[in-house]
């Protein structure tokens, strides 16, 4: 987490470097207690969350703003900055131009000349994705219009649940209009390019919080293609209405306080299905686009060649490398506290095991105890017997550092001067006391009881 890794940057770097992470879904009812993480005292003006899209910006922002007020934090510690950088697209995808392909894909799919192809392209779920059944509504209307169903055929692909039956129900409802539907469950990368040069339109209709960006309207407008998307989340970003695509407008779902306790209890799947379903797509602006769209090819052509240049423009990797290099410039350069003054700033919800568990052990080591080699020290001294470590403990303890050890305890000694003499030459305190330690669990020293170096 970002907050446990500025801990560490806080406690063993030389320089506050910057921190970012970036957002994929915001939506889980847990993620609250992530973003509670990160308002604390270690962070810094040099750590930064990227959200994806100004959508996310919004939440990311909000929930910072909900926690303070629910904790009480309003004048609290700080919590990261938040900046915009979209994903992107590689170069490699943007130079592909398979056109020479699209009869053949055409052909595979059992197209005509005259039809015009429809795409759905993303997990078939209303529980995670988004439900289609608006899309078959706003067909009826066209066909209602005098739309001919016949020259329509809809491409529904994406990931999908062993014996989920939504596939078949939505081929069924489509039949049911005289619409062919083809399904492709789980199509390939291959299989997924070349669906988007074989279509005429690219439709996804997100209505689920757990969407945030949309990467696959990006691959869409770099095929060429107009894409028609719910204005929602991050869609809104990446289509620009009228000219690269149609945004079709939606109603937010309500207030639900009884969703919202329940939230943490039920799967995922529950309870975004629940806002989902309370979210709506306008299906009347649906309609118009579709007749718009399905009746007029030069329409379509032109808004893809928007659609591919504004991808080339703005959502190529170089471009976003680029503002990702200058986010990290721009929070270099702003200022912090000195790594010293946050060295020892401990993060609240770190467990500090020797006072949590204090009482589990008989009693702590003391800085008055007194200890000395034991036998078996002073034989690993004289080279007649080898001290024994555990894989997994070299981070924490050097062998090499044994012989010093044994050298400095050789007779007794009060701790807390043998600590202050591995300082001496080198061992960083919580490196000495976990060595002395050590030591002692492994028979190399013992403490000695009844002694008093005092007199």
């Amino acid at each position: 987490a970002p907050g446990d890794l500025a801990r560490v940057r806080n406690r063993f770097s030389r320089r506050i470097f910057p921190i970012t992470s970036t957002t994929h879904s915001l939506s889980r009812a847990d993620y609250a207690r992530a973003f509670l993480h990160q308002l604390w005292n270690g962070t810094t003006a040099r750590d930064c969350i990227v959200a994806t899209s100004r959508a996310a910006v919004d939440v990311v922002r909000t929930q910072f703003e909900e926690l303070r007020q629910g904790y009480g934090l309003e004048s609290g510690p700080p919590s990261p900055v938040v900046e915009h950088i979209p994903l992107g697209l590689p170069v490699s995808a943007l130079m592909q131009d398979e056109s020479s392909a699209r009869d053949r894909i055409r052909d595979a799919l059992g197209a005509s000349p005259g039809h015009c192809l429809i795409l759905v392209l993303g997990r078939i779920s209303h529980h995670s994705k988004m439900d289609i059944l608006p899309l078959l509504r706003a067909l009826r209307r066209v066909v209602a219009q005098g739309l001919d169903p016949g020259k329509i055929m809809l491409v529904i692909a994406g990931w999908t649940e062993d014996r989920d039956d939504t596939p078949e129900t939505l081929r069924v409802l489509a039949r049911s209009l005289g619409l062919t539907a083809t399904i492709i469950p789980r199509p390939s990368e291959t299989g997924k390019r070349e669906l988007l040069q074989g279509v005429d339109i690219f439709c996804s209709l997100a209505d689920n919080l757990q969407e945030t960006f949309g990467l696959t309207l990006l691959e869409a407008g770099a095929a060429g293609l107009p894409v028609l998307a719910s204005d929602f989340d991050g869609y809104r970003d990446l289509v620009d209405h009228g000219r690269t695509g149609f945004l079709v407008p939606t109603l937010a779902a309500p207030a639900m306080p009884g969703l919202e306790a329940l939230a943490p209890l039920l799967p995922d799947n529950q309870y975004h299905l629940v806002q989902a379903q309370a979210t709506v797509v306008s299906v009347s602006h649906l309609a118009s686009w579709l007749a718009a769209l399905v009746a007029d090819p030069g329409l379509r052509r032109a808004l893809g060649r928007q659609a591919r240049k504004r991808v080339q423009d703005d959502f190529a990797w170089p471009q976003i490398i680029t503002r990702h290099l200058d986010l990290w410039d721009r929070l270099n350069r702003c200022p912090v506290p000195e790594p010293d003054a946050l060295r020892d700033v401990p993060h609240p919800s770190q467990v500090h095991y020797a006072r949590v568990f204090a009482g589990f052990s008989t009693k702590p080591l003391s800085g008055d105890d007194i200890v000395q080699w034991s036998d078996h020290g002073r034989a690993v001294y004289r080279g007649q017997d080898h001290p024994a470590m555990y894989a997994g403990l070299e981070p924490w303890l050097n062998l090499d550092q044994v012989r010093p050890l044994l050298t400095l305890a050789h007779r007794p000694v009060i701790v807390s001067t043998l600590l202050d003499r591995l300082a001496g030459i080198g061992l960083a305190s919580e490196a000495a006391a976990f060595l002395l330690h050590w030591a002692l669990k492994h028979d190399l020293l013992e403490l000695c009881d009844g002694v008093d170096l005092r007199s």
